[in-house]
């Protein structure tokens, strides 16, 4: 099992064995197939993880837990610096007021606080010049889960991927060269962002385009939301100030919600959310089943950052405040012309590479002979995908079995025939269930 732990790439997720009860609920949602159950835990397959949360999300017993960095690491910086998407402050109620709000998160520690989304009105225009020239359909870059599930599951479509910069990235690269030019040394100042969404933390500590991100450190929005409501409804003293840059138009406040990046592009565009129609409609994309389409906004999450695996608030509720709030804003904010002057020459990134799930063997000829001893491997296996053998699916199973990493056994109906057939015996089959499912689980009283 050890094999599956192995990573090349910072991730956000971690499973905590001592709480896992090996019920196989991950395994089952992992839209990557990176999960298996061994010695009645779950493991995880780094490198083919892409941190989407489907796991988090229905984890029973909260087994799996996000890697976010420490609170206190804050005040490590003489100026701290906290970007806040919109989808934050649409988690408390209207009647908590928005300076409320930023004068508790000054008084948590911060010492100024930017609204993520007031790149977004450069960055539109940025992608409809990109997507004249560029291969269609473009495919936005702004979710990290997708960036992510089309480098492993979809290679071929890694170069529709656009290559720029989401951002909560151009928006730390605003205020980064702004302290630059008022001459502070960057060990004097952190960027820290407020995350809705586990993808963020892995992308943040591994960019993919060949771009080093400038943020310090990722705060998990839930854990926050928690700290300044609490604070809110025991009404402490403000004692500290704190810089307020809360410029946003209505185009910024809607991007996180579905359909707020695509109406703003020209020619054909959809919008797509939800992780089981994002991999139906890449399917069916990369099947060539889908034409004459300009641009393709996509996101892991139902309600896209409303619906984010690190909010609180529902995500219907979440959405709505988000659309009631930016009919209260301009259309246009007064640090358009700045964002333009100073952030330009940071939008674009280098090509995104595929993140090959070596499934087989880096050797060709090895990998060829691996693969057809799978293939005839899946034609034993009954096809049922019941996870009994502690992997997701048979197809699965085959290929754990021809990596040397599960036994042919590991299938219960396979077992049963072999049982039948006095090949293998009772005792034998209960130490391979016990071997994948943990001794505990068949020592229980039946009564």
């Amino acid at each position: 099992m050890g094999g599956y732990r192995h990573t090349t790439y910072n991730r956000a997720l971690e499973i905590s064995t001592d709480i896992c009860i090996g019920c196989s609920h991950c395994m089952k949602v992992c839209p990557t197939e990176a999960l298996r159950v061994f010695g009645g835990k779950a493991g995880i397959h780094a490198d083919w993880c892409i941190d989407c949360g489907e796991c988090y999300r229905v984890c029973p017993t909260r087994a799996i837990g996000v890697m976010d960095d420490d609170f206190k690491e804050i005040f490590n910086y003489r100026h701290r610096v906290l970007l806040v998407p919109s989808v934050f402050f649409a988690q408390f109620d209207r009647t908590v007021p928005r300076q409320k709000i930023f004068d508790i998160i000054g008084e948590l520690g911060f010492t100024e606080v930017c609204t993520v989304e007031q790149s977004v009105d450069t960055l539109v225009d940025e992608i409809n010049s990109y997507i004249e020239d560029a291969d269609k359909p473009v495919i936005s870059s702004f979710c990290p889960a997708i960036v992510r599930l089309i480098q492993v599951r979809f290679p071929s479509l890694v170069d529709n991927i656009m290559k720029l910069l989401p951002p909560i990235e151009i928006t730390a690269q605003f205020y980064k060269k702004r302290y630059e030019r008022e001459g502070m040394d960057c060990s004097e100042f952190g960027i820290f962002y407020l995350t809705p969404c586990i993808g963020k933390i892995a992308a943040v500590k591994s960019p993919v385009g060949g771009y080093k991100s400038p943020i310090t450190g990722v705060i998990n929005m839930d854990f926050f939301f928690n700290k300044v409501y609490l604070a809110y409804r025991q009404k402490i003293e403000i004692t500290k100030s704190i810089i307020v840059n809360d410029q946003l138009s209505s185009k910024g406040v809607l991007y996180p919600t579905t359909g707020g990046e695509s109406i703003n592009i020209s020619g054909r565009s959809l919008a797509v959310d939800g992780m089981k129609n994002s991999i139906d409609f890449l399917e069916a994309l990369e099947n060539e089943e889908i034409k004459n389409l300009d641009f393709l906004e996509i996101r892991a999450c139902d309600e896209s950052c409303a619906g984010g695996i690190l909010s609180h608030r529902n995500r219907f509720l979440t959405a709505e405040s988000l659309r009631e709030f930016a009919s209260k804003v301009p259309k246009e904010h007064n640090l358009i012309l700045d964002y333009k002057k100073y952030c330009s020459a940071v939008v674009h990134m280098d090509r995104i590479e595929p993140r090959s799930m070596v499934k087989y063997d880096r050797d060709i000829e090895v990998a060829l002979k691996k693969m057809e001893s799978a293939r005839r491997l899946r034609e034993l296996f009954p096809g049922i995908d019941c996870g009994a053998c502690g992997a997701p699916s048979c197809e699965a199973l085959a290929e754990d079995v021809v990596k040397g990493q599960a036994d042919i056994n590991s299938c219960i109906f396979l077992r049963t025939v072999y049982e039948k057939r006095g090949e293998i015996s009772l005792d034998e089959a209960v130490k391979i269930m016990e071997s994948i499912w943990g001794k505990d689980r068949f020592s229980k009283n039946s009564d």
